[in-house]
Order: structure tokens, then sequence, then C-alpha cells
């Protein structure tokens, strides 16, 4: 898993993971000036590529089309370019990297950005004592902008020539803490200067600005350092807002990709502390593991856990960038993923299928869905070069054709949105997550459609909305236009999916699903241990929660009982334990639920029009995440029955 980069010369590879997710005196910003608003001189401005500038939350060109790119990534030291070139080899080093773009365009990769870092390798002062640094201590202004001019500019001059728009990334890594005002901050401003003061970069539409690389704590106005927090990110807007009124001081209106907190993880605070200014996204890392997606070694900062394949990705997803992502675009600047044996990528996972397990297929889904996300491939270049669209075989895969590792997937995926479809292969079959490995759904519970084409070579497609769906009885389940299953009622259907490719192709599943009761009461459903070990009975239909326990339903897509006026529970024996039935509409354990206590009867009746929790506060029964028994535990509840109507 890939968590972070920090360069020490040729030696230090040091990397990071993500150890939390993401939270006025902010300064008053100066009004930037807008790419239209004044007039470059013709001799600096050098743009070869159609303007790009956000619009609301998208990035557009000037014809008004929303565009999203998709890219790779370059950083210019001899150990990330092979040991190829040595000694601060100018030539070297632009005749290797050269070579890597020409390479990645002749293998047929339909990419239109690359991200370049501007490696702390040239301006490193070696002069100064050796340290493990970010790229900030050893600083030499004057080194910067002599490799500006003879490395990175022509890279980037190089770049656009070839249709691909550039997104410059600073020297090194963000230090773990950084605070308003300082040294690292001034470092930023002094880099971001030089380069949107540059008459070469100065409002040149192909060139974009990335402010800092993987952010994790910043000072907050409690004075503790942390990656989320209200107070945190009062500070981080003004930490960023400097330096991009910095750049548009300037009249630099480049397009600026602000990163957020938690090793770029964090971006919840961005939705109330806003970066102000034309021309802004936000500019994120995504790998397995974080934002409760699929990990094959998942880290010990993020928590050890496997993830929630898709719908865990989701929740992490709208968690932490949708609150940025429904009002600016959004640009992944660092993304992969393979299994951990090609020991070729920095994220571990596998593709898996969109809606279901795996990582690659729900972080498309989920981006693309998302409508306004660029996104890039970030592993290495000479791995890209040498992609060949010939599909392997199971038990021989290597690296780059294994349709559980990036590339393969990617190389396919970025030519449909370049318009292509899949060439010479065969669509083999149609797959459901979550519905076609199950035949029963619960009675209230909905679930979001995913439908993918899986072709020969195992490229993998999500086209649900590109389907027809038709079901058996529309009394007992429903398909909406948004693509969400919804169950009416207990009984049986048959939902049949159909899908047409290009080619012609048609295929067609059909899938029997019986809608079992909202509340099962089986072993395999009922979980007596949502809180505190507990124990449950199918046979006598009697729990036992552990102390001050809970056990009950959980339900990953929220259980919908807006169609019903009541429901009643009812026990086949004595309170003992104080029990008590609860409702909640998170999913969260710790939140407020509607609470029912049985006292001394056996039956209460809970009204779903008008739930409310101690607060006051109204319950939905429109998405219900748990439902169960609280007690005191160690004494036996015995379920008699539970009635919607």
């Amino acid at each position: 898993m890939k968590y972070t980069i920090i360069l020490f010369s040729l030696l230090c590879l040091f990397f990071c993971a993500c150890s939390d997710s993401p939270m006025s005196g902010a300064q008053q910003p100066t009004v930037p000036v807008k790419p239209d608003e004044s007039e470059p001189d013709a001799t600096t401005f050098t743009a070869k590529l159609p303007v790009l500038r956000t619009a609301g939350r998208y990035l557009q060109d000037a014809n008004g089309k929303r565009i999203n790119l998709h890219g790779f990534a370059q950083t210019y030291s001899p150990y990330f370019n092979e040991n190829a070139w040595q000694n601060y080899d100018v030539n070297g080093c632009l005749s290797y990297n050269r070579r890597m773009i020409d390479g990645i365009l002749s293998a047929g990769w339909k990419v239109n950005f690359v991200r370049m870092h501007m490696d702390p390798y040239w301006s490193d002062d070696s002069s100064k004592q050796s340290v493990r640094y970010e790229g900030h201590e050893r600083f030499s202004e004057s080194r910067f902008r002599k490799y500006l001019d003879e490395v990175f500019i022509p890279m980037a001059e190089y770049a656009a020539e070839r249709g691909l728009y550039v997104v410059f990334r600073p020297p090194g890594v963000c230090p773990k803490q950084i605070a308003v005002g300082d040294d690292y901050q001034e470092f930023l401003l002094k880099v971001w200067d030089i380069v949107s003061s540059h008459p070469k970069l100065c409002n040149n539409s192909d060139v974009m600005f990335e402010l800092a690389n993987e952010p994790v704590h910043i000072l907050g106005t409690d004075g503790t350092y942390a990656g989320n927090g209200d107070g945190h990110f009062s500070n981080l807007k003004r930490f960023f807002q400097r330096i991009v009124d910095k750049i548009r001081a300037n009249k630099a209106g480049n397009i600026i990709w602000v990163p957020g907190l938690a090793y770029q993880s964090s971006y919840a605070g961005y939705a109330k502390y806003k970066i102000e200014g034309q021309n802004i996204g936000y500019a994120i890392h995504v790998y397995p593991g974080w934002y409760g997606s699929d990990a094959e070694e998942p880290s010990a900062e993020l928590g050890g856990v496997m993830g929630g394949g898709y719908e865990g990705f989701r929740r992490g997803w709208d968690a932490q960038i949708m609150p940025v992502a429904s009002f600016a675009p959004v640009m992944v600047t660092e993304m992969d993923w393979a299994p951990a044996k090609y020991k070729a990528s920095w994220g571990k996972s596998i593709t898996g299928m969109a809606g279901g397990t795996g990582f690659g297929a729900n972080f498309k889904y989920i981006a693309d869905g998302t409508g306004n996300v660029s996104w890039l491939i970030f592993s290495d270049c000479r791995y890209m070069t040498r992609f060949v669209n010939t599909p392997g075989s199971a038990g021989s895969y290597t690296f780059l054709n294994d349709p559980e590792a990036c590339l393969w997937q990617a190389w396919h995926w970025f030519g449909e949105y370049a318009g292509e479809q899949p060439a010479g292969a065969t669509l083999e079959t149609l797959r459901v997550p979550g519905i076609s490995d199950a035949n029963d759904m619960m009675l209230g519970s909905s679930k979001r459609m995913v439908v993918n084409a899986v072709y020969t070579g195992g490229t993998v497609r999500e086209v649900t909305g590109e389907c027809t769906f038709d079901v058996s009885d529309p009394a007992v389940i429903t398909v909406d236009k948004e693509h969400m299953l919804k169950i009416l009622k207990e009984g049986n259907a048959t939902l049949t999916v159909t899908y047409t490719a290009a080619t012609g192709e048609t295929k067609r599943v059909e899938l029997p699903l019986l809608v079992i009761p909202a509340f099962p009461l089986t072993g395999q459903k009922f979980n007596p241990s949502i809180w505190e070990t507990g124990s449950f009975d199918e046979t006598t239909r009697t729990l036992i929660t552990g102390k001050y326990g809970f056990g009950g339903w959980k339900y990953a897509g929220g259980l919908d009982l807006s169609a019903f006026d009541t429901l009643t529970v009812q026990l086949g024996n004595a309170n003992e334990s104080q029990v008590s039935f609860r409702l909640f509409d998170t999913d969260n354990y710790w939140s407020q639920p509607a609470s029912y206590d049985f006292g001394t009867s056996r039956k209460v009746v809970v009204d779903l029009k008008n739930m409310r929790n101690k607060d006051g506060v109204k319950v939905n029964a429109s998405h219900l995440y748990i439902v169960g028994f609280w007690s005191l535990g160690g004494k036996p509840i015995v379920i008699d029955k539970l009635t919607l109507e």
C-alpha cells in the first residue's frame, strides 16, 4: 500500500499511512484575477491545449463541455528513474522521462494529464547537513530557479506538445505537523511565488498547481495537532488561502488543486471552510484500505480493517470526499492497486466487482457516479510503457495483464472514457454483485443495482445505465429510474437484467428472489453481539446479550420501513433485564436511537411515523441501519414475533 514518498537525494524512500480520517479568524483573501480578466503577453503565454477552467463542481472547456482528466505521474530523480542517469545530468533526466511519455502513448494509453513532481533532488542544497527531510529543510532557491528552467518547464512543454495537461507538485512532502506561519508554509509560499510568476507558467492553462503533497496534521485553534476537526480546518483554510492569494497576486489564473489532511484523505471540513477564488479544485489520494475500501494489506494506522466492500467504501467516500465534490472538481493525484504478490504497486488489493468486494472496480464506479472526478494511475511509468493489450492466462498472470491489477483495467477504462469500445473482446457474462450472489432479500431493504459486463481477458465494464430491468411481480420488488431495487412485500419474484453491447452482443441474467421478513430470527441473519458478546438460539428464539449488550440486525444499505405505520414487538417471557427495543437511523451504534422500554409489559408498539430519540430528534424510518434489543445482560430474552402493519 502506498502511503507517501519522501526523497533524500538518491537514497531515501519514506512512506507513511493515513493515521486518521478527516474538520474565524481566516484572513481575508484578495480577489483573484480570472483567466479572462487580463490579456497575457503573447510572447510568454505558451499554452498549447484547449483552455480548461472550473465551473461550479466541474472542469469545463471553452465550449462548456464537462471534462474529466485521466493520466499518470512522473518524478524526476535517479531513484525513481531506474537510476538511468546520475549526477544532476539534465539531459539524461529529460531523455529518460521523455522516453517514458512517448512509451506510454505508444502503448495506447488514452491519457491527457501528467502529475509532475518537482523533486527535491534538484532543489536540495547538499552543502547543508544531511537530514531525513520533507524537501524544505535544505531548500535552495537558486537551485530551484535553475532547474525549474532546465528540467521542469522543458518537461511540461514536452508533455503539452503531446496533448497532456500538467499538474505540478512542489518538492517533497509535508512534514507530519504543519501550522499557519511555520517554516513549511513559508517554503510553499516561496515555491509557488517562483512558479506562478514565471513568464512561461503564469496564466498558462496547460499547467496546474497541486499546492502540497499529503498534509497530515495541522495545528488547530485549540492548540492541538490533528487531521480533522472544526478548528483544524479553520486553520487549514488560512494555511492554503494565503498560498492561493499569493498565486493570484501574481495574476496567475492557473487551476489550483488544494490538498486535505490525513495524507489527503480528510476533506469534510472544507464544506464549511472553503478555499475562496476562481479555478479551485481539490486533490485527493485514494488507496486500498482508505475510506472503508477493501485492502489486501490494511495498515495499522487505518485501524487494520479489511474494509467494507462497496458499501463501506461508499460511506467513507460520502463522508470525506462528497463534501468538496458537491461544489468543486476533484482530482485523484495518487491511486493504484494490485495483488501484493507482484510487488509492483503502492496499493494492495484486487479489482473485484463494482457493487461487491474489491477496490478497483468500486473506485471507478464511485468516481464515475460522483461525476466530476479526474484520476490517474500512480504505478511506475516503466510498467505503463510495457503494457500490451494481450490477455493473460489464469495461473500465469503478470502485473501487466492480471485483470485484478490496475494496469489491465485502467488501460481499457481510459480507452472507454475516450470513446472506445473493448477491442477484440467478447462479452462473456453479466454480474450483479450482492444480488446474483444470493437469492433472498429482506422486506423493506433496498439496494442500488450495479451491473458489470465481463469480457474475455477479464476486462470489466460497469453498464448499469445501459441495461433494462424487468420484474415478474412488481408488487414484490421494483427497480426505479435511479436503479434502486426496492423490496415491497414478502414473496417471490424474478428480476431479469438485459444488456446489449455496442457490438450487438446481448446478455441476459435472470435472478430469482425470495423476499424474507425484515427481522429474520435465524442464526445466520440475527447478530447477538452487535455490542458485547451475546448468544442466540434460533430454535427457541432466545437472545442473551452481554453486559449492557445489544443484539439484533444490521442493514448495510439501510432498511426502509416508511411504507408501514407501526411495528409491534412481542416478547415470549417476562422482562428480567430492563430490555428495550432500539432503532438507529445512522450506521453508528453510538448515535442516539429511538428507544422503547418494555418495562413490565411483554409488548411495545413503535409508531414508525413519529419515532424520536431522547433529545426529541426525529428518527427516520426510511433508512434504519441498526435495529434490536438492549439489556443489562445475562438473562434470556425470548423474542415472540415482530409485526409490521
